[in-house]
């Protein structure tokens, strides 16, 4: 096995491990701490209790920003495949 073919490209090696694997795997942990955030904040019921609904909030201001970071990452990969001409993975 070649250099190459360990670290791959698209669904293969390395790359492909972490392409199929670990990026979606971060991407549902972010989205599950804003719907925890959802749910905390708004269907658990507090009784008015305001640090149980500040924590709810912290938990949706973390998971935008979570997201933001995410997508911002990934937009940024992209234009930069695009920019050196490296096709990215379908």
């Amino acid at each position: 096995m070649t250099f190459a073919q360990f670290v791959g490209s698209g669904s293969e090696g390395i790359i492909g491990v972490i392409n199929t694997v670990v990026v979606p795997l971060i991407g549902s942990l972010i989205f599950l701490v804003f719907i925890w955030g959802v749910v905390k904040y708004f269907f658990i019921n507090n009784e008015g209790d305001t640090e149980k609904l500040k924590e709810g909030r912290d938990f949706i201001f973390w998971g935008i920003l979570g997201m933001v970071v995410y997508f911002s990452i990934w937009g940024f990969v992209n234009l930069l495949l695009s920019t050196l001409g490296i096709a990215p993975a379908a």
